[in-house]
C-alpha cells in the first residue's frame, strides 16, 4: 500500500518525538511534518497536506478545537484527523466528534492502538473506541432532543440503509461495491447523499447518526 503520510500538532515536543519513534518503525506510516500549534499546522498546511493528523486538544495560539474548525472549512474532508489528547470529558469527545474529528484516543493509548487508529481513519474514515462508544451511549441519556432524528423527516431508500449498514461494519467502498455489485465511484456518491441528507461533517459522524437512531446496534 502507499504510504500514509502524517502530520503531528502538538505542543510538547518530547510527545512528538515519541510518537516519530513509533511511526517509523511502521513502512507504511511517514510523518511529513510536525507543529507545536495549530497556528504553525494550519501554516504547514498551506505546503503539504497529509492524509491523517494526530492532534491535541490544548495547544497554544490556536488551540485544537478551533484548528479543527479552520481546516474542515478550508480542506472539508480530505484530510483526517486524529484527537490524541488528556481530556477525557464527555462533551470534548462528542463535540469534537460530531464536527469533524475522524477519531478519539487519550495519550495514554498504546502505540498499537494509535497505529490502528490511523489505519482505520485513513481506509474507512473512522475509529471507534471504547472511549467513544460510551461517550455516545451516556450522551443518550442526556435531556434534550437528539438531532437528526430518522423517525422525522430522513428517508432513506433501501439501497441507502445497505450502504450506510456496511460503512458502520467498516467496509471500504471497494468492498461495498463487490456486495452490492456498485462501482465505488457510485457508492461514494450514496455515502455523499447520506451525509448531505443527516447534515453530519463525515464519515464519523454518519457512524454515530446510525448508533444513536438504531440504524445498527
Amino acid at each position: 500500500m502507499l504510504k500514509i503520510r502524517i502530520a503531528i500538532a502538538d505542543d510538547y515536543s518530547i510527545f512528538r518525538d515519541g510518537l516519530k519513534v513509533g511511526f517509523n518503525r511502521d513502512k507504511n506510516l511517514e510523518v511529513l511534518f510536525e507543529a507545536s500549534d495549530g497556528q504553525e499546522l494550519m501554516q504547514k498546511l498551506e505546503q503539504l497536506q497529509p492524509d491523517v493528523i494526530v492532534m491535541d486538544i490544548k495547544m497554544p495560539l490556536v488551540d485544537g478545537i478551533e484548528a479543527m474548525k479552520l481546516i474542515r472549512k478550508k480542506y472539508a474532508n480530505d484530510i483526517k484527523i486524529l484527537v490524541l489528547t488528556m481530556y477525557d470529558d464527555v462533551k470534548f469527545i462528542i463535540h469534537l466528534m460530531e464536527n469533524g474529528a475522524n477519531g478519539y484516543l487519550l495519550k495514554n493509548a498504546d502505540p498499537k492502538e494509535i497505529r490502528k487508529a490511523i489505519y482505520s481513519i485513513y481506509e474507512s474514515d473512522y475509529y471507534f473506541n471504547d472511549l467513544v462508544t460510551k461517550a455516545l451511549l451516556k450522551k443518550l441519556t442526556l435531556k434534550g432532543p437528539i438531532k437528526p432524528s430518522l423517525n422525522q423527516t430522513i428517508a432513506f431508500s433501501e439501497r441507502e440503509l445497505d450502504v450506510l449498514k456496511m460503512i458502520c461494519n467498516e467496509k471500504t467502498a471497494a468492498e461495498i461495491g463487490n456486495e452490492l455489485f456498485l462501482s465505488p465511484r457510485s457508492v461514494e456518491g450514496i455515502r455523499m447523499r447520506i451525509i448531505e441528507k443527516t447534515g453530519v461533517r463525515n464519515t464519523a459522524g454518519l457512524v454515530m447518526f446510525a448508533i444513536k437512531n438504531g440504524v445498527v446496534e
